[in-house]
C-alpha cells in the first residue's frame, strides 16, 4: 500500500511512516526481493510492516503534527503506550504486537517482537512473551511499556489465566546488556493486579504506560467497565510490583460501554499569552472507534476534569472517523515527537485469510 495522506482528528494531514512487507535482515531489501514477494502474493504490502506469516493484530503508525504539542518534560517517565508497548530505547525502535504463531486466524496470542533503526526497515526477533504460565495460559494480551529509573524497561500486559479471567502481569528484560532486548522474564509476583471488589474478570485489560506523581508513586490505568459503563481504573504503586486500586477511577462515563486500550498522556496548548498550559488526553476504544477527551489533571490528587466528556458533543472527538481502533501512543525521545499507533482491521473472510496464510498489516 502506498504512502497516503489521511485526514486527522483536527482536519490536518499526517503521513504513515512505518513499514515493510517481508522479513528483512539488518540491511534494506532490494527491489528484486520485494518484487518477487508481490508476484507470489500481490495483496501483501511492499512497504508497510507485516510479520512473515500468520495473524497479527493490525496496527498503523503515524506521526501526528497537529496543533497539540507533546510535553517533553517527562513527568510520566513516558517512553511508550500502546496495546503492545512500542518504545524507543537506546537508539532502537521496538515494536511488540499480538501474533498467532500457528495460523492466520485470531488465537494463541503471543507478543511478537521486531526492531528498527528508522521505522522503515524491520528485523523480526523471537517472541517476547508466550502464553505458557498459569496467569497467561489463555493468551498474552495487550499492554504497554514503561522506562523505570535507571533506564530499565518494563512491560505491563494483560494475561488470560487458567479460569479465563483477565489479570495484569509484569515482565522485564533478561539481560539489559543485550542491545536488542530479545529475552524477557515474567515476574515471580504475577499476577500483580487482579479483578476483585466488583470488577468483571472478563472486562479488565490493556494497562497503559505508567507515570509518577509528585510523591514518586507510580500510576497506571486499566480499561474496564462499571455497571456496563466505561471506566479507567486507577492503580498506584511504590515499587512497580505491589499495586493498590484507588478509591475512584481516573475517569468514567455512563454513556459508553467497556473501554479497551486506554491511553493517557500530556500535551500542551499554546497561544494564550502565558506560555505552555499543560493538558492531558484520555483516549478510550469502544464501539469500534477511538474516542478521546481533553482535560486538566492534578497529579497531586489524581483528579481529572475534562472539557467535554465522551459522546457529549456533536463532534464526538475521535482520532479518525474511518476504521481506526485500539490505538496507543509512544514518545519518540530521539526525534521529540509523539507517535500514534492504531489497529486497522481487514475485511477479508476467514477463508481468504487461510488461503493467504496471513492476516494483518501496518498501513
Amino acid at each position: 500500500m502506498k504512502k497516503t495522506c489521511t485526514t486527522s482528528v483536527l482536519g490536518l494531514c499526517y503521513f504513515v511512516v512505518i513499514g515493510n512487507g517481508v522479513e528483512f535482515g539488518a540491511s534494506t531489501p532490494t527491489a528484486t526481493s520485494v518484487h518477487s514477494v508481490l508476484e507470489e502474493q500481490p495483496y501483501r504490502t511492499a512497504y508497510h510492516f507485516q510479520p512473515p506469516k500468520n495473524w497479527m493484530n493490525v496496527l498503523i503508525l503515524i506521526h501526528v503534527p497537529v496543533v497539540w504539542h507533546v510535553l517533553l518534560v517527562k513527568t510520566a517517565n513516558d517512553e511508550s503506550a500502546d496495546p503492545n508497548g512500542p518504545m524507543y530505547y537506546n537508539g532502537i525502535y521496538h515494536l511488540f504486537y499480538q501474533h498467532n504463531p500457528y495460523g492466520p486466524l485470531w488465537g494463541n496470542m503471543t507478543w511478537a517482537h521486531s526492531i528498527s533503526y528508522d521505522l522503515i526497515n524491520w528485523v523480526h526477533l523471537d517472541h517476547a512473551l508466550n502464553p505458557i504460565d498459569p496467569f497467561d495460559i489463555n493468551g498474552c494480551w495487550s499492554g504497554s511499556t514503561t522506562i523505570l529509573p535507571g533506564g530499565k524497561p518494563a512491560i505491563l500486559y494483560t494475561g488470560k489465566d487458567t479460569e479465563n479471567h483477565e489479570v495484569q502481569n509484569l515482565a522485564v528484560p533478561k539481560n539489559l546488556s543485550d542491545p536488542l532486548l530479545i529475552e524477557w522474564v515474567k515476574s515471580a509476583h504475577n499476577p500483580i493486579m487482579t479483578p476483585v471488589n466488583g470488577i468483571d474478570p472478563c472486562f479488565y485489560r490493556d494497562p497503559t504506560t505508567a507515570w509518577q506523581g509528585p510523591n514518586k508513586r507510580w500510576r497506571v490505568i486499566v480499561g474496564s467497565q462499571t455497571d456496563g459503563h466505561g471506566t479507567a481504573i486507577l492503580y498506584t504503586s511504590e515499587d512497580f510490583v505491589n499495586w493498590t486500586r484507588s478509591e475512584s477511577p481516573l475517569h468514567s462515563s455512563n454513556r459508553t460501554g467497556m473501554w479497551e486500550c486506554p491511553d493517557f498522556y500530556p500535551v500542551s496548548v499554546e497561544g494564550n499569552g502565558r506560555g505552555i498550559e499543560p493538558k492531558y488526553v484520555l483516549k478510550a476504544s469502544f464501539n469500534h472507534q477511538d474516542h478521546y477527551v481533553i482535560g486538566h489533571y492534578d497529579p497531586k490528587t489524581d483528579i481529572y476534569v475534562v472539557n467535554t466528556d465522551f459522546m457529549d458533543s456533536a463532534l464526538q472527538l475521535r482520532y479518525d472517523y474511518g476504521k481506526f481502533y485500539a490505538s496507543k501512543t509512544f514518545l519518540d525521545s530521539g526525534k521529540k515527537r509523539r507517535v500514534l499507533w492504531a489497529w486497522i482491521e481487514e475485511t477479508d473472510s476467514e477463508y481468504d485469510d487461510i488461503e493467504k496464510g496471513w492476516s494483518g498489516l501496518q498501513v
